[in-house]
């Protein structure tokens, strides 16, 4: 059986021209060991986190991909021949995989787990119900401790995780304000999501928005770093709590990013910063689900696809989702 897969041939230099870093490849598939999956994969998940894994960064919360490798990332698929009998042919699964047509996985390596296929959309086991859901609830509820009433302010809010984090902050009683980039953004987030506020980062002053928070801001998810976090630290409350679950603004880099501007805020506000993973948490999912599902059939949790069709098109979907050229979760149909 033949198989096209991307390969990782250089550090990628900046958010764009991948396909000077990526090429696609084929090969003839190996019959599997003892305990591995192959999977058929039918969709790709496009994550920002997977930009790091491309760069040479050792200091990272993964190890970086060695060159020559498979690129790897989040697939749902159907299981196409195994060796382990946990996860049968004909089973969908979902894990970290490799950007494939088949996916070569040992399944407790690769978090795999079967999914619930009476789901309506197969999708929303990488929206509602997958691991950006799951980031989502473990941040705003545990991580930011959000209760109700309080202001909860989330970074890149029209993104996958953003977007789940700002309903699930309202859908437990927080005022949600959502920092997003431009107008159709914004009221995204304003009409469709029902925050409170929204501040579109391209057009308007950040740290002045939020300083007409009385009180200041109780609770932040931030996806982003830089300078969205130089801007909300002088404007959290007084013991704010301050979720840290990605640095976008620098995962194009080959260095650490420079610490806040503000970082003295801390201190003067006796704020807590905690960063999470949320591999750190698989085992977890299915304390998450219940609520999850339950707010995903009332209405409550929604996601907005933005899909791509095509192996061969992953690298403008992987593209368009750095730049933030979508709203809500960039994924590739195979």
């Amino acid at each position: 059986m033949r198989n096209r897969f991307w390969r990782l041939d250089a550090h990628p230099q900046g958010n764009d021209r991948f396909d000077e870093a990526l090429s696609l490849c084929e090969e003839e598939t190996a019959p599997l060991a003892e305990g591995e999956v192959r999977i058929a994969v039918e969709w790709l998940s496009m994550d920002a986190g997977t930009r790091m894994w491309m760069s040479p960064r050792t200091d990272g919360y993964q190890p970086p991909l060695p060159l020559g490798s498979k690129m790897v990332g989040l697939v749902l698929g159907r299981v196409s021949e195994s060796r382990d009998p946990a996860f049968p042919q004909g089973t969908m699964v979902r894990g970290f995989g490799q950007w494939a047509e088949q996916a070569l996985v040992t399944p407790a390596l690769a978090g795999l787990e079967a999914v619930d296929e009476t789901v309506a959309d197969p999708r929303e086991h990488f929206g509602a119900l997958g691991m950006n859901a799951w980031t989502a609830w473990v941040g705003v509820s545990e991580v930011a401790a959000v209760t109700p009433g309080e202001w909860l302010v989330v970074s890149a809010a029209a993104g996958a995780t953003g977007s789940l984090a700002c309903q699930i902050g309202r859908n437990l009683g927080a005022r949600v304000v959502g920092i997003a980039g431009g107008e159709a953004k914004c009221r995204y987030l304003l009409d469709e999501l029902g925050l409170d506020i929204a501040i579109d980062y391209r057009g308007e002053d950040v740290a002045a928005r939020l300083a007409t928070i009385e009180g200041g801001v109780n609770a932040f998810f931030d996806n982003v770093g830089g300078p969205v976090l130089d801007a909300v630290l002088p404007n959290m409350a007084h013991y704010g709590r301050v979720a840290i679950c990605g640095m976008i603004a620098g995962y194009d880099r080959d260095s650490a990013m420079p610490g806040p501007a503000s970082f003295d805020q801390v201190l003067m506000r006796r704020l807590r910063i905690e960063g999470f993973f949320i591999p750190d948490f698989l085992e977890r999912g299915a304390q998450f689900m219940p609520r999850l599902r339950d707010w995903l059939d009332e209405g409550k949790l929604t996601m907005r696809f933005a899909e791509t069709q095509g192996l061969e098109n992953v690298l403008r979907a992987y593209e368009g989702m750095l730049r933030g050229a979508n709203i809500g979760k960039a994924v590739v149909r195979l």
